[in-house]
């Protein structure tokens, strides 16, 4: 198959402004604290070695991508300790997600921008049997290279918006050529599979959410005694992974519960710490109390509001508090996950936009496993309709534990099949 005139048009414009989009990659992650060494992978110069045996490479752009992939690579290690694990994201704060999360044989590494050099150097180096793309948007360079490599791709957790897959579908003859290399095609829901297959992909079936494969939080119970024991016995909130405008909305909630709890307190988390010093100015701006967990502020310094600014720590609050709002759903930036709550037995509110996660929020409302909230006003309400009815927001945690499935059965399948493509072409390649 030959490239069409629009993919060499693709390649010449990414080529003239991969120097700009290089420098801001890399200098995002130096402002992030990240070493010139390792900000210089997005460039595709690796700084670690690539171990013997088959290599799937897993690519998540960004913490709940990276992070979902987790116990799906964990059962791969268990299953076949002799692949060769490498998984590569796009930002500090996925990086420092999974730091420590990683198992035995994986690496992680930041993601080639797609250009043909960054995308070259890191193929060479890695030379990977397989790639898995999770909930990744179609890069053409890379899907370019994959095949021109023979390097089988597979899409795990694909998800494509409508407007997206419009745009591939215009130029049919394009996505074509692109597409070429992908042998499997695993989507969270029947809207991608339906796209993916006009696409072209006639594999592609519809799979169980990675996101709902987590299992119970892995924090110790020591560990949420303790932060339990320094709230004093205050009754306690979260309002985790909020992004801008949304704070806002929160604070006037909290002010209103205020009123009736006097000494409820609210963990903010918001979903990017490096706003942190704008979040509290907006804190202070409605006229509440703060204390700062990246300067040290601790809960027991009785603050009107917690924020949380620093990296991993969101299943601890989730284990702490019995009522959790979910950001990204106040405004248009698609929702979050609600299955990571509902793994830590935590009544769910969320706003009405989640667009990213519509089946699995369908599926909580059916169970009555989580509440949408229209605006303040209804947070406000629900939230002092759960501190006053305790028993409620139990009821809302129980429905919702079953959906955050442990999905052993289909990890054990995406396991098996991963690892027989990577071992198929490590075969051929011999």
């Amino acid at each position: 198959m030959r490239p069409t005139a629009l993919f060499y048009f693709y390649k010449a414009v990414t080529a003239l402004a991969l120097p700009f989009a290089a420098r801001r990659a890399v200098g995002k992650l130096r402002r992030a604290g990240v070493s010139v060494n390792r900000a210089h992978e997005r460039l595709g110069h690796a700084t670690a070695e690539r171990r013997a045996g088959p290599l799937i490479w897993f690519h998540g752009a960004s913490v709940g991508e990276a992070k979902s992939i987790l116990p799906l690579m964990a059962r791969i290690a268990q299953d076949h300790p002799e692949a060769a694990l490498l998984l590569t994201s796009g930002t500090a704060t996925s990086a420092q997600a999974v730091a420590h999360r990683l198992p035995k044989r994986a690496v992680h590494q930041f993601s080639p921008l797609d250009g043909t050099g960054p995308v070259s150097r890191f193929l060479r180096h890695w030379r990977p049997d397989l790639c898995v793309l999770v909930e990744s948007e179609l890069w053409p360079t890379l899907l370019d290279a994959c095949a021109r490599a023979d390097i089988p791709v597979a899409l795990l957790n694909a998800r494509l918006s409508d407007k997206s897959a419009r745009g591939w579908k215009r130029f049919s003859g394009t996505a074509a050529y692109v597409l070429r290399g992908i042998v499997m095609a695993h989507c969270q829901d029947g809207r991608t599979r339906n796209h993916l297959r006009d696409m072209g992909l006639e594999m592609a079936q519809q799979g169980a959410n990675l996101k709902s494969m987590i299992g119970p939080p892995l924090i110790a119970k020591s560990v949420v005694d303790e932060t339990h024991g320094a709230l004093q016995g205050r009754p306690v909130w979260v309002a985790a992974s909020t992004h801008p405008g949304e704070e806002a909305e929160v604070l006037r909630a909290h002010k209103t519960l205020l009123a009736d709890h006097p000494d409820l307190c609210l963990i903010l988390v918001p979903r990017h710490p490096e706003r942190a010093s704008e979040v509290l100015e907006l804190i202070r701006g409605a006229g509440l109390s703060v204390s700062q967990r990246s300067t040290g502020g601790t809960l027991e310094d009785g603050a009107q509001v917690y924020l949380a600014d620093t990296m991993g720590e969101t299943d601890l609050w989730y284990a702490l508090s019995p009522i959790v709002f979910l950001g990204g759903s106040f405004t248009d930036v698609g929702g979050h996950t609600p299955f990571e709550p509902a793994a830590a037995r935590t009544a769910i509110l969320h706003g009405p936009l989640y667009a990213n996660f519509s089946e699995a929020y369908a599926a909580f409302q059916i169970k009555d496993a989580s509440v949408q909230v229209a605006d303040s006003a209804a947070l406000a309400a629900e939230i002092d309709t759960l501190l006053t009815h305790p028993s409620r927001a139990a009821q809302l945690a129980a429905n919702a534990r079953p959906l955050a499935q442990s999905g052993d059965e289909a990890l054990a399948a995406l396991s098996h099949q991963l690892f027989s493509l990577a071992e198929g072409h490590a075969m051929d390649g011999l």
